[in-house]
Protein backbone atom coordinates (compact mmCIF):
# COMPACT_ATOMS: atom_id res chain seq x y z
CA UNK A 1 0.00 0.00 0.00
CA UNK A 2 1.42 3.50 -1.12
CA UNK A 3 2.07 6.38 1.57
CA UNK A 4 -1.16 8.27 -0.47
CA UNK A 5 -3.90 5.49 -0.13
CA UNK A 6 -2.24 4.99 3.49
CA UNK A 7 -3.47 8.40 4.34
CA UNK A 8 -6.83 8.01 2.43
CA UNK A 9 -7.51 4.86 4.06
CA UNK A 10 -6.69 6.25 7.57
CA UNK A 11 -9.01 9.17 6.37
CA UNK A 12 -11.89 7.11 5.68
CA UNK A 13 -11.72 5.53 8.90
CA UNK A 14 -11.40 8.54 10.91
CA UNK A 15 -14.63 9.47 9.39
CA UNK A 16 -16.42 6.37 10.27
CA UNK A 17 -15.29 6.54 13.63
CA UNK A 18 -16.96 10.04 13.83
CA UNK A 19 -19.48 9.36 12.30
CA UNK A 20 -20.92 6.18 14.93
CA UNK A 21 -19.80 8.38 17.31
CA UNK A 22 -22.49 11.16 16.98
CA UNK A 23 -25.65 8.51 15.66
CA UNK A 24 -25.56 9.10 11.88
CA UNK A 25 -24.52 5.75 10.46
CA UNK A 26 -28.18 4.78 9.65
CA UNK A 27 -28.26 2.09 12.12
CA UNK A 28 -31.56 1.59 13.87
CA UNK A 29 -32.83 -0.63 16.20
CA UNK A 30 -35.44 -3.17 13.97
CA UNK A 31 -38.93 -3.11 14.93
CA UNK A 32 -41.15 -5.69 15.88
CA UNK A 33 -41.95 -8.23 12.92
CA UNK A 34 -45.41 -7.46 11.52
CA UNK A 35 -45.16 -3.82 13.28
CA UNK A 36 -45.89 -0.94 10.87
CA UNK A 37 -42.20 0.20 11.47
CA UNK A 38 -40.75 -3.09 10.78
CA UNK A 39 -40.02 -2.32 6.65
CA UNK A 40 -39.69 1.43 7.45
CA UNK A 41 -36.06 3.43 8.52
CA UNK A 42 -36.58 5.25 11.98
CA UNK A 43 -35.58 8.61 9.76
CA UNK A 44 -38.82 8.58 7.78
CA UNK A 45 -41.21 6.68 10.36
CA UNK A 46 -44.19 9.23 10.63
CA UNK A 47 -45.25 10.69 14.09
CA UNK A 48 -46.84 8.74 16.81
CA UNK A 49 -48.21 9.20 20.64
CA UNK A 50 -46.66 7.95 23.39
CA UNK A 51 -47.66 5.16 24.75
CA UNK A 52 -49.99 5.61 27.70
CA UNK A 53 -49.28 4.18 31.37
CA UNK A 54 -47.68 0.27 31.14
CA UNK A 55 -47.18 1.22 27.89
CA UNK A 56 -51.31 1.14 26.86
CA UNK A 57 -51.83 1.93 23.25
CA UNK A 58 -52.50 6.00 23.27
CA UNK A 59 -55.49 7.37 21.41
CA UNK A 60 -55.82 9.81 19.09
CA UNK A 61 -58.82 12.07 18.43
CA UNK A 62 -57.87 15.60 17.02
CA UNK A 63 -54.90 17.70 16.78
CA UNK A 64 -54.50 21.15 18.44
CA UNK A 65 -57.09 23.38 18.39
CA UNK A 66 -54.66 26.75 18.33
CA UNK A 67 -52.44 25.85 15.69
CA UNK A 68 -54.34 27.61 12.67
CA UNK A 69 -57.24 25.96 10.57
CA UNK A 70 -56.85 22.50 9.64
CA UNK A 71 -58.74 19.40 9.31
CA UNK A 72 -58.15 15.76 8.37
CA UNK A 73 -60.53 14.07 6.33
CA UNK A 74 -59.95 10.28 6.69
CA UNK A 75 -62.25 7.41 4.87
CA UNK A 76 -62.64 4.29 6.39
CA UNK A 77 -62.21 1.37 3.84
CA UNK A 78 -64.24 -1.24 5.37
CA UNK A 79 -65.12 -5.03 4.60
CA UNK A 80 -65.19 -7.67 7.03
CA UNK A 81 -63.79 -11.03 6.90
CA UNK A 82 -67.16 -12.33 5.39
CA UNK A 83 -68.14 -10.27 2.87
CA UNK A 84 -66.03 -11.64 -0.08
CA UNK A 85 -69.39 -13.31 -1.47
CA UNK A 86 -71.10 -10.49 -1.42
CA UNK A 87 -68.36 -8.61 -3.55
CA UNK A 88 -68.29 -11.45 -5.72
CA UNK A 89 -71.70 -10.59 -6.68
CA UNK A 90 -71.35 -7.27 -7.81
CA UNK A 91 -71.54 -5.00 -4.45
CA UNK A 92 -68.93 -2.36 -4.32
CA UNK A 93 -67.14 -2.16 -1.35
CA UNK A 94 -64.59 0.54 -2.98
CA UNK A 95 -65.60 4.04 -4.38
CA UNK A 96 -63.08 5.20 -6.94
CA UNK A 97 -65.37 8.45 -7.65
CA UNK A 98 -64.67 9.51 -4.64
CA UNK A 99 -61.06 9.27 -4.62
CA UNK A 100 -61.16 10.80 -7.93
CA UNK A 101 -62.62 13.60 -6.74
CA UNK A 102 -60.46 13.81 -3.99
CA UNK A 103 -57.21 14.04 -6.39
CA UNK A 104 -59.41 16.52 -8.67
CA UNK A 105 -59.62 18.68 -5.23
CA UNK A 106 -55.90 18.08 -4.25
CA UNK A 107 -57.28 16.95 -0.73
CA UNK A 108 -55.19 15.22 1.26
CA UNK A 109 -56.57 12.15 3.24
CA UNK A 110 -56.11 9.34 5.04
CA UNK A 111 -57.46 5.71 4.26
CA UNK A 112 -57.96 3.17 6.93
CA UNK A 113 -58.11 0.18 5.39
CA UNK A 114 -58.85 -3.28 6.32
CA UNK A 115 -56.61 -5.94 5.39
CA UNK A 116 -60.34 -7.92 3.56
CA UNK A 117 -60.38 -4.68 1.60
CA UNK A 118 -56.77 -5.12 0.45
CA UNK A 119 -57.30 -8.29 -0.89
CA UNK A 120 -60.14 -7.56 -2.50
CA UNK A 121 -59.16 -4.26 -4.20
CA UNK A 122 -55.11 -4.60 -4.33
CA UNK A 123 -54.76 -2.24 -7.78
CA UNK A 124 -56.28 0.67 -5.45
CA UNK A 125 -54.69 -0.46 -2.33
CA UNK A 126 -51.48 -0.13 -4.61
CA UNK A 127 -52.67 3.23 -6.19
CA UNK A 128 -53.60 4.88 -2.93
CA UNK A 129 -50.71 3.60 -0.80
CA UNK A 130 -48.06 4.71 -3.82
CA UNK A 131 -49.46 8.48 -3.71
CA UNK A 132 -48.20 10.89 -1.87
CA UNK A 133 -51.48 12.69 -1.13
CA UNK A 134 -53.00 9.81 0.74
CA UNK A 135 -51.63 7.92 3.47
CA UNK A 136 -52.54 4.40 3.81
CA UNK A 137 -53.17 3.34 7.68
CA UNK A 138 -54.87 -0.31 9.06
CA UNK A 139 -58.55 -0.74 10.24
CA UNK A 140 -57.79 -4.64 11.11
CA UNK A 141 -57.82 -7.71 8.84
CA UNK A 142 -61.84 -8.84 9.26
CA UNK A 143 -63.58 -5.52 10.42
CA UNK A 144 -64.52 -7.20 13.59
CA UNK A 145 -65.26 -5.27 16.66
CA UNK A 146 -62.93 -5.35 19.65
CA UNK A 147 -65.66 -4.91 21.96
CA UNK A 148 -68.89 -6.59 22.11
CA UNK A 149 -72.18 -4.89 21.16
CA UNK A 150 -70.42 -2.54 18.35
CA UNK A 151 -72.87 -1.89 15.52
CA UNK A 152 -73.83 -5.27 14.92
CA UNK A 153 -70.20 -6.20 13.82
CA UNK A 154 -69.03 -9.37 15.20
CA UNK A 155 -66.52 -9.59 17.35
CA UNK A 156 -62.92 -10.24 17.99
CA UNK A 157 -61.87 -12.77 20.72
CA UNK A 158 -58.80 -10.77 22.97
CA UNK A 159 -55.90 -13.45 21.94
CA UNK A 160 -56.78 -12.97 18.46
CA UNK A 161 -56.54 -8.93 18.06
CA UNK A 162 -52.92 -8.65 17.75
CA UNK A 163 -53.25 -11.25 15.25
CA UNK A 164 -55.55 -9.54 13.58
CA UNK A 165 -53.93 -5.57 13.30
CA UNK A 166 -50.56 -7.26 11.94
CA UNK A 167 -52.59 -9.56 9.49
CA UNK A 168 -54.00 -6.45 8.08
CA UNK A 169 -50.40 -4.73 7.52
CA UNK A 170 -50.31 -8.07 5.86
CA UNK A 171 -52.41 -7.59 2.97
CA UNK A 172 -51.55 -4.14 2.88
CA UNK A 173 -48.17 -4.57 2.14
CA UNK A 174 -48.74 -7.39 -0.33
CA UNK A 175 -51.42 -5.49 -2.24
CA UNK A 176 -48.52 -2.60 -3.00
CA UNK A 177 -48.73 -0.51 -0.27
CA UNK A 178 -45.23 0.43 0.77
CA UNK A 179 -45.19 2.02 3.80
CA UNK A 180 -48.45 1.51 5.82
CA UNK A 181 -48.92 4.09 8.94
CA UNK A 182 -48.50 3.35 12.36
CA UNK A 183 -52.04 4.24 12.94
CA UNK A 184 -55.24 2.31 13.89
CA UNK A 185 -58.80 2.73 13.86
CA UNK A 186 -60.60 0.46 15.40
CA UNK A 187 -63.85 -0.96 13.86
CA UNK A 188 -66.84 0.72 14.16
CA UNK A 189 -64.71 2.95 16.93
CA UNK A 190 -65.17 0.94 19.87
CA UNK A 191 -62.45 -0.18 22.18
CA UNK A 192 -62.11 -0.91 25.67
CA UNK A 193 -59.06 -1.22 27.75
CA UNK A 194 -58.67 -4.88 27.45
CA UNK A 195 -58.13 -3.75 23.43
CA UNK A 196 -55.77 -1.05 24.32
CA UNK A 197 -53.56 -3.45 26.14
CA UNK A 198 -53.88 -6.09 23.18
CA UNK A 199 -52.43 -3.84 20.96
CA UNK A 200 -49.66 -2.46 22.95
CA UNK A 201 -46.01 -2.97 21.55
CA UNK A 202 -47.40 -2.91 18.15
CA UNK A 203 -46.18 1.04 18.00
CA UNK A 204 -49.36 1.83 16.58
CA UNK A 205 -51.71 5.04 17.54
CA UNK A 206 -55.22 4.55 18.03
CA UNK A 207 -57.16 7.37 15.74
CA UNK A 208 -60.31 7.86 16.39
CA UNK A 209 -62.17 11.00 15.08
CA UNK A 210 -63.84 14.00 16.18
CA UNK A 211 -66.83 15.00 13.42
CA UNK A 212 -68.71 12.13 12.27
CA UNK A 213 -70.14 13.12 8.88
CA UNK A 214 -72.88 10.35 9.57
CA UNK A 215 -71.81 9.30 5.83
CA UNK A 216 -72.73 5.59 6.43
CA UNK A 217 -75.92 4.36 4.97
CA UNK A 218 -76.97 8.03 4.68
CA UNK A 219 -78.90 9.07 1.62
CA UNK A 220 -79.32 12.87 1.64
CA UNK A 221 -76.18 14.25 1.12
CA UNK A 222 -76.64 17.92 1.91
CA UNK A 223 -77.56 16.95 5.09
CA UNK A 224 -74.53 14.85 5.66
CA UNK A 225 -72.30 18.30 4.64
CA UNK A 226 -73.80 20.42 6.85
CA UNK A 227 -73.05 18.19 9.80
CA UNK A 228 -69.44 17.94 8.57
CA UNK A 229 -69.45 21.79 8.32
CA UNK A 230 -71.22 22.65 11.43
CA UNK A 231 -68.52 20.19 13.33
CA UNK A 232 -65.46 20.98 12.20
CA UNK A 233 -63.45 23.34 14.47
CA UNK A 234 -59.67 24.03 13.85
CA UNK A 235 -57.86 20.29 14.34
CA UNK A 236 -60.59 18.37 13.71
CA UNK A 237 -60.66 14.98 12.41
CA UNK A 238 -63.75 14.10 10.19
CA UNK A 239 -64.81 10.49 9.83
CA UNK A 240 -66.27 9.72 6.31
CA UNK A 241 -66.06 6.10 4.22
CA UNK A 242 -64.52 4.86 1.52
CA UNK A 243 -67.47 1.86 0.67
CA UNK A 244 -69.76 3.17 -2.44
CA UNK A 245 -72.55 0.20 -0.87
CA UNK A 246 -72.54 1.43 2.80
CA UNK A 247 -72.28 5.52 1.86
CA UNK A 248 -73.59 6.37 -1.56
CA UNK A 249 -73.58 9.93 -0.56
CA UNK A 250 -70.02 10.50 0.06
CA UNK A 251 -68.28 11.90 -2.92
CA UNK A 252 -70.83 14.21 -3.27
CA UNK A 253 -70.37 15.80 0.30
CA UNK A 254 -66.65 15.92 -0.28
CA UNK A 255 -67.54 17.98 -3.26
CA UNK A 256 -69.81 20.68 -1.67
CA UNK A 257 -67.88 20.79 1.99
CA UNK A 258 -64.39 21.28 0.53
CA UNK A 259 -65.02 24.64 -1.32
CA UNK A 260 -67.04 25.71 1.61
CA UNK A 261 -63.92 24.73 4.55
CA UNK A 262 -61.63 26.60 1.89
CA UNK A 263 -63.54 29.75 1.84
CA UNK A 264 -63.86 29.39 5.93
CA UNK A 265 -59.71 29.36 5.60
CA UNK A 266 -59.10 25.90 6.60
CA UNK A 267 -56.36 23.69 5.21
CA UNK A 268 -56.77 20.24 4.56
CA UNK A 269 -54.16 17.54 6.44
CA UNK A 270 -53.06 13.99 6.51
CA UNK A 271 -53.53 12.95 9.86
CA UNK A 272 -49.58 12.45 10.51
CA UNK A 273 -49.42 16.61 10.09
CA UNK A 274 -51.60 16.65 13.17
CA UNK A 275 -49.78 14.20 15.26
CA UNK A 276 -46.84 15.69 14.16
CA UNK A 277 -48.26 18.87 15.54
CA UNK A 278 -49.70 17.50 18.62
CA UNK A 279 -46.24 16.26 19.74
CA UNK A 280 -44.54 20.14 19.22
CA UNK A 281 -43.83 21.81 22.90
CA UNK A 282 -46.58 24.10 24.07
CA UNK A 283 -45.78 27.67 23.39
CA UNK A 284 -44.08 29.40 26.80
CA UNK A 285 -46.88 30.01 29.29
CA UNK A 286 -49.57 27.44 27.25
CA UNK A 287 -51.04 24.47 28.39
CA UNK A 288 -50.64 21.68 25.69
CA UNK A 289 -54.31 20.95 24.26
CA UNK A 290 -56.49 18.13 25.29
CA UNK A 291 -56.00 16.29 21.90
CA UNK A 292 -55.49 12.15 22.62
CA UNK A 293 -56.34 9.89 25.76
CA UNK A 294 -55.09 6.65 26.97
Amino acid sequence: MTPSVRRIAAALCALGAALTACGTTGTTRPAPAGSPGSARPSATRPPVLAPGPGGLTPVFEHGPRTLGKTVAFTFDADMTADQGPRAASGEHFDNPGLIAALRTLKVPATVFMTGRWADQYPDQARSLGRDPQFEVANHSWSHYAFTAGCYGLPTVTADRMRTDVQRAYTSLRKAGVPNPMPYFRFPGGCYDQQALRALSGLGVTAVQWDVVSGDAFATDADAVARQVLDGVKPGSVVVMHCTRSAAPTTERVVRAVVPELRSRGYRFVKVSELIGRANAPAPTGHRPPSHAKT
